[in-house]
């Protein structure tokens, strides 16, 4: 093994954030109680906001951005896990005030680590990334409510994009009918590839809410917010129910009441940083078992450590599809 790695590391001075490929040794890294040699990473909305600057995602600098990672135990001070051990990091911090995955090593807490469920690679997991664990957190968010694929269509919002994708092979493996909102609709033929019966321009969605419209969708996974989420309440079926995970259009909530005191909908609030272990483990669970894993590999496509920052970029100005698995 030599002594030093590469990592991706912003900075910050009076000018400005820097991005530099840098040389750093495991005595650079945070403190924790495992090491990781990581194998595989992702590009999340996160990142590419931490990566380009559009958002002050990272609170300490110099830090190794990165979200998420997997690959194999090095070292380990932790009970539950031994060295060569796969594991997956999604959240905690990790890539905001703690080194990240975009390095060929990190150091984290043991109890931040899942294993890898057994028959799934390190690439297939990060193929799946934080947006992918987000879309099974919101599935079993709407599972949890009761919502039933006889129940009526379920509407995925973002659905060009690395939770939307995800949500749709989801939900459609599991017997829902799922309709794809999205601005990019020269996609649709890749969407209806992942199951979405249908598709629907985001425009119809974007503008100002009623504070209630005519009833349409059972259940909905939204990734957009602001007037878009507002929207989807106001058209949700009785006691229909909406997860929300992300704020692409805004964070802002331009909505009524009304929906929630006329039709019972349920509002249910998707968090993947700080989700608890035990839940983590069972979304993991589930993504091997209830993903089709040949539609994941027809949503992801690979790129080098070296191309990060212009799969950010890209990112960040609409240009990506699906999932982007950096190969560490």
């Amino acid at each position: 093994m030599s002594d030093s790695f590469k990592a991706l590391q912003i900075d910050k001075n009076d000018d400005g954030q820097s991005v530099n490929f840098v040389q750093l040794t495991e005595d650079d890294l945070m403190e924790g109680s495992v090491t990781v040699a990581v194998e595989h990473s992702t590009v999340n909305y996160k990142d590419g906001l931490a990566i380009t600057g559009k958002a002050p995602i990272i609170r300490k600098f110099p830090l190794i951005p990165g979200i998420d990672f997997a690959g194999t135990v090095l070292s380990s001070n932790h009970d539950d896990i031994a060295e060569g051990d796969k594991v997956i990091l999604n959240g905690w911090g990790v890539g905001e005030g703690h080194n990240g995955g975009y390095a060929e090593r990190a150091r984290v807490k043991g109890e931040w680590l899942v294993p890898l469920p057994d028959g799934m690679t390190t690439a297939q997991a990060m193929a799946i990334g934080t947006a992918g664990y987000t879309s099974m957190l919101c599935v079993m968010a709407l599972q949890d409510q009761g919502v039933k694929p006889e129940d009526g269509e379920i509407l995925v919002t973002g659905a060009a994009g690395g939770v939307g994708t995800v949500a749709i092979a989801l939900l459609a493996k599991l017997g829902y009918t799922v309709v794809a909102s999205t601005g990019r609709v020269e996609e649709e033929d890749f969407l209806k590839g992942l199951g979405a019966s249908s598709i629907i321009n985001r425009e119809e969605l974007s503008g100002p809410a009623k504070p209630l419209a005519k009833t349409r969708w059972a259940g909905a996974v939204d990734a957009v917010g602001s007037n878009t989420l507002a929207n989807v309440l106001s058209q949700m079926n009785y006691l229909g129910v909406v997860a929300a995970c992300g704020l692409a259009q805004g964070f802002d909530l331009p909505a009524t009441v009304m929906p929630f005191i006329l039709r019972g909908v349920k509002l249910i609030g998707v968090d993947s940083v700080m989700c608890p272990l035990e839940r983590r483990k069972a979304a993991w669970q589930r993504l091997a078992q209830d993903l089709d894993m040949d539609k994941l590999a027809a949503l992801t496509s690979h790129q080098p450590l070296d191309n990060v920052v212009a799969v950010a970029n890209d990112l960040m100005a609409g240009k990506v599809r699906g999932r982007v698995v950096i190969d560490v």
